[in-house]
């Protein structure tokens, strides 16, 4: 069977297309991302490919990371910065005090059980991982070296305090959150500064488990729902919240204090990577009984 796009369908869509012209011998358009081959051929391969067992899913993150900053205009964001500083104070304070969330595990090795330094430690204890995972060579001399160093360090302990755990459908329930949270109380240009990646990497995700993944599709419409109720209910960017200040604080008290409702089941989703990734040993494999939340949620 042949599914064609009819003329009448090409030109309706294309209503209103100019032919530019140009004395370029190179490919050249009026967007800064499109003109950068190398990130052109990321998003390309990031966009499409399968999640095989050879290259991980997270595997060129850092390359189109660096690609997206080296593309940006700092002096507005620095303007912006200052401008923002001006009008909120919660984030003011923030950029001021520079509190960095490099805890070590020694560090929060003896915090009483409840509290977000027993669940640092416990998250550090079982897995191996460090919090210092990215941007480690950038020193903090301003604001904006500030929010790079912080923002890499705080991913992991936003997946303890949203309850939104390290998992296909954790993860970009988190990312939904962040986004609609950072929408309704940045400026926009600044919002979407500060959401630049989470926006690429929500894209490729959904993109891919359309194409590949149809469980984990419905999967991600679901989780970057319940992101979204959550983020709104935020009563500032979780990006913005003092964990340094926080750690010894139960974790019921942080998240009433931040505004982290509803908090989602313990180890929802917790197997959820296993529909996207094609070297998991249980790939392929369908869910069955309580694990049919997508047959639950249409009953």
């Amino acid at each position: 069977m042949e599914v064609k796009v009819g003329e009448g369908e090409k030109a309706y869509f294309a209503a209103g297309t100019r032919k530019i012209e140009t004395e370029s011998s190179v490919l050249i358009s009026s967007s800064k991302y499109l003109n950068n081959a190398s990130l052109r051929a990321l998003i390309a391969q990031e966009m499409l490919r399968r999640n095989g067992p050879d290259l991980p899913n997270t595997a060129f993150i850092p390359d189109v990371v660096q690609i997206l900053m080296g593309l940006e205009d700092y002096g507005r964001i620095m303007e912006l910065f200052e401008i923002e500083k001006a009008r909120l104070p919660k984030f003011r304070e923030w950029c001021d005090n520079r509190h960095l969330s490099d805890f070590s595990k020694a560090e929060v090795s003896t915090s009483k059980p409840g509290t977000l330094g027993a669940a640092l430690y416990h998250w550090m204890d079982t897995t191996g991982y460090e919090l210092d995972l990215f941007y480690r060579e950038i020193e903090v001399v301003n604001d904006l070296t500030f929010y790079l160093r912080q923002a890499a360090l705080n991913h992991d302990i936003e997946h303890l305090v949203s309850g939104f755990g390290p998992n296909h459908g954790g993860e970009l329930a988190l990312v939904s959150a962040n986004l609609h949270s950072r929408a309704r109380y940045f400026h926009p240009e600044l919002s979407a500064f500060f959401s630049r990646v989470q926006a690429y990497l929500k894209a490729k995700t959904l993109m891919k488990d359309a194409l590949y993944y149809p469980e984990a599709f419905t999967l991600s419409l679901e989780a970057e729902f319940q992101g979204a109720i959550q983020g709104r209910n935020w009563k500032y960017p979780i990006m913005l919240a003092d964990w340094r200040a926080m750690v010894d604080w139960q974790m019921a008290d942080i998240r009433a204090e931040i505004g982290v409702t509803p908090v989602p089941p313990e180890d929802l989703w917790a197997d959820t990577n296993r529909l996207v990734d094609e070297g998991h040993e249980r790939f392929g494999q369908p869910f069955d009984g309580h694990e049919n939340w997508y047959m639950e949620a249409a009953e």
